[in-house]
């Protein structure tokens, strides 16, 4: 548990660095900090999940600290939740469908290739 909770600590401290350094970048309705780190986390557990089914040298610990805690700690689907919800409640439906659907399908894309690339 406090394997977990130290990677925890870490990615909710760079979702939040992140979270801030977008929010100087772009201005307006698109929740880039919340969509960068749900779409790199996503990259990020689909090389941990590749490298733990291809090497296998991936401890319970190490699965704890990184997969657990890290990604956890770092994506957030509350956010992405409540981000949709504003979007819908302002009318900004384009933007609530890019966000959404590339989100979702980006996710989805990079789970895939951090798990290909770490098959070899």
């Amino acid at each position: 548990m406090l394997i977990a909770g130290l990677g925890g600590f870490v990615g909710t401290c760079m979702r939040f660095l992140t979270g801030k350094l977008c929010n100087l970048l772009v201005v307006g309705t698109f929740p880039l900090g919340t969509f960068a780190v749900n779409v790199v986390g996503s990259f990020i557990i689909g090389l941990l999940f590749g490298a733990a089914e291809r090497t296998h040298a991936i401890t319970p610990a190490m699965s704890a600290l990184l997969i657990t805690g890290f990604c956890g700690g770092f994506t957030t689907f509350s956010t992405f939740a409540d981000d949709i919800y504003l979007l819908l409640q302002n009318r900004h439906y384009l933007t609530l469908a890019i966000y959404a659907g590339g989100t979702i399908v980006l996710g989805i894309a990079l789970v895939w290739a951090g798990r290909t690339l770490m098959k070899g």
